[in-house]
């Protein structure tokens, strides 16, 4: 091996053995003095098919070139990317949590394949963050992620709006609150250019916990995408790469136990998607940290929702940005003793060294004083009882309704859902429940925005509970209840509510309860048959046959 940093690549470039493979490098463009250098793979998730990643060739030709000027070869691939927002109520949303799993192996072979020295991951929509992680912990090179960034809000009416206002405004339209003509408008406002969906939804919830984390470098997570500066981030961030390579940091470094704790202290601080639970759970898994449904719970009680963002609060991804950015989060959280400034990051430095110098923008009201919380407890709840023996999970940040009693509504599949609430079906009081929608039933466990969205915007927020074995998205809010487990495609207890039967949420007894006897309750399952699969073969019967509880984070597991 003539270069240390070539530990791996070497087995590819160098010896006589290796002149063929020598030989189709040399026919695209690399010479022996590229050959020579560390190599490192450049994981785009860029497609066309979606705002959120459609800038990311640009920000790859950054990285590129600050891979090259610090002393390496970089050589880019591409993986897919699966838009939710898009997808979302249809049948393609069940592409969507698989793709994670898609994402994840195909950097990982490609990865393995070539043997790359270090790896640069470049993520932005929800599933390709969790997934581009898990593939970096699995093959454990040096590697840093790149978030690439947060899409600007749109004005409608003087006021700033994002995709979330779109969705609602599907629920009012249908409860004839605007017109067409008001809805097309709204439509043609909230997404002003590429970026991510601009709330604290799930992609913006996971590009905070990837930089508090450790292995996305300090600040560049709150650059929105289209910011003069995202160039010069990216091209850092090239370099950033070389240089943990030269320390020879890995991400069994970085994800660490305190790393996982600090990212769920930062879902709870910033009102963060419920999509957290099920991909911090599943980058548990390959980063071999033990991790429970109950540490969510256990840290979120105790630290205080301090930043006041969208779907619950007032402002959106980019006024983080214009306040300090992730950055000062970190350093105010670190202050407040909800997260262990000791962490490891991709620079070298620990975490607390790494915000040192992270500042405040004066007058800013998004984040807010540890004396001075929005609330004094975190988002996230995790809920159980006769309904949820595994658990359930639900985010309370964005309001104050935590109690609900009323008769099930139920329904086999979204689709039946949305039909009933924009038909004007669903009434206060009820409890909406909508099964056979999680990771093996559905399969994919969609996200049900759109049933969500419709419910607040049909003004049935404050008065209606909704409860399902699938999942939500980062913008939804009310009182929703996701990832009920066990499913009812495994014979979980939700597969036995029957219309009408009365169900209690109770969010400060942490309680997800159906007013069934525990032998009545046995009884109906006994006579519960299983439907037939959805898919019987290609991707989603694969993944149905492989995927585990969403408790353990939906994982693919081996059978054997």
């Amino acid at each position: 091996m003539s270069n240390p940093l070539k530990h791996r690549s070497h087995i590819i470039t160098e010896g006589r053995d290796r002149a063929p493979a020598r030989s189709y490098y040399h026919s695209i463009g690399f010479g022996d003095a590229e050959l020579a250098k560390p190599i490192v793979g450049i994981a785009n998730t860029w497609i066309e098919a979606m705002s959120c990643n459609y800038h990311l060739r640009d920000l790859a030709e950054r990285v590129k070139q600050g891979v090259r000027d610090a002393g390496g070869t970089p050589m880019e691939f591409n993986t897919i990317a699966i838009s939710d927002g898009i997808t979302m109520g249809t049948e393609g949303m069940k592409a969507s949590l698989v793709s994670r799993e898609v994402i994840a192996d195909s950097i990982e072979l490609t990865a393995e394949g070539y043997m790359f020295d270090a790896l640069v991951a470049i993520v932005a929509c929800d599933k390709t963050i969790p997934g581009a992680a898990m593939a970096l912990a699995r093959v454990d090179v040096p590697s840093l992620l790149l978030y690439g960034g947060s899409i600007m809000p749109g004005k409608y009416k003087g006021v700033d709006v994002t995709i979330q206002d779109v969705f609602e405004g599907v629920g009012k339209h249908a409860a004839g609150q605007i017109t067409d003509q008001e809805l097309k408008d709204l439509e043609l406002a909230a997404c002003p250019g590429p970026g991510a969906c601009g709330g604290q939804y799930t992609a913006n919830t996971m590009a905070t916990v990837m930089e508090i984390m450790g292995i996305s470098p300090e600040g560049a997570a709150s650059v929105p995408a289209m910011a003069a500066d995202k160039g010069d981030v990216s091209y850092e961030a090239g370099r950033t790469v070389m240089e943990t390579l030269r320390r020879g940091i890995k991400p069994s470094d970085i994800f660490t136990r305190k790393a996982f704790e600090n990212a769920i202290s930062s879902v709870a601080a910033t009102g963060g998607s419920t999509n957290a639970v099920l991909h911090l759970m599943a980058l548990a898994v390959d980063a071999g940290v033990d991790l429970e449904l109950e540490d969510f719970d256990r840290i979120s009680r105790k630290t205080p929702l301090l930043v006041d963002l969208k779907p619950g609060g007032k402002y959106v991804a980019a006024d983080v940005w214009k306040a300090g950015g992730i950055q000062f989060i970190t350093k105010r959280l670190i202050e407040g003793g909800y997260v262990d400034g000791t962490a490891m990051t991709v620079t070298g430095q620990t975490l607390a060294e790494s915000v040192e110098k992270a500042q405040e923008t004066p007058g800013q009201q998004v984040i807010h004083r540890l004396d001075d919380p929005l609330k004094p407890t975190g988002g996230l709840v995790i809920l159980r009882g006769n309904l949820a023996p595994e658990g359930a999970v639900i985010k309370v940040a964005g309001g104050n309704y935590l109690v609900h009693k009323g008769p099930a509504r139920v329904f086999e599949r979204e689709e039946d859902a949305m039909h009933a609430v924009t038909n004007g079906d669903i009434k206060p009081g009820d409890v909406v429940v909508i099964r056979y929608e999680g990771p093996a039933g559905g399969p994919g466990m969609r996200e049900m925005l759109g049933v969500t969205a419709a419910v607040v915007g049909a003004g049935l927020g404050e008065s209606v509970a909704l409860l399902t074995d699938g999942r939500f998205s980062g913008a939804s809010r009310g009182l929703m209840v996701g990832h009920v487990a066990p499913e009812a495609f495994l014979g979980g207890p939700i597969a036995a509510v029957q219309e009408g039967d009365i169900i209690l949420v109770d969010c400060g007894q942490r309680k997800l309860e159906v007013e069934l006897s525990d032998a009545e309750l046995a009884d109906r399952l006994s006579k519960v048959k299983r439907p037939e699969p959805r898919y019987k073969t290609g991707v989603f019967a694969k993944y149905a046959a492989s995927v585990s509880s969403a408790a353990r984070g939906a994982v693919t597991v081996p059978k054997w």
